[in-house]
């Protein structure tokens, strides 16, 4: 598995029906924690939620860097831990950068979060 990206899991799969459901094994758990890492950072967080909030569902990077009180290449950081993460993708078109949330990914972290309906 790439260090870039989480499986993308079938919602019916055993592995996904949450944590209270079975034990994560070590590997499952280090990855997933990996990702909860990336969005345990306040500017991280927000990031992301500009960018999966966006109509048309991607955002250029000129448009994210005013809204912070930060330097561009900090943003960038934290865009690149993001990506890392499997959160989020992007594209360079010209000499911008636009980035996109990759839903699969935020799919995979609520079906393990998802308390079982009783």
């Amino acid at each position: 598995m790439s260090m870039q990206e989480l499986p993308v899991l079938d919602q019916g799969e055993a592995c996904c029906a949450g944590l209270t459901s079975a034990p994560l094994a070590e590997a499952e758990a280090a990855e997933l924690a990996r990702v909860f890492k990336a969005l345990g950072d306040p500017v991280r967080l927000r990031l992301l939620s500009m960018i999966a909030s966006r109509e048309g569902g991607e955002m250029c990077v000129c448009e994210l860097t005013p809204a912070f009180d930060l330097a561009q290449p900090t943003i960038s950081h934290h865009l690149k831990l993001l990506r890392q993460a499997g959160l989020i993708d992007c594209e360079r078109r010209g000499t911008w950068v636009y980035y996109w949330a990759l839903p699969s990914t935020m799919e995979s972290l609520a079906a393990v979060l998802r308390a079982p309906q009783r």
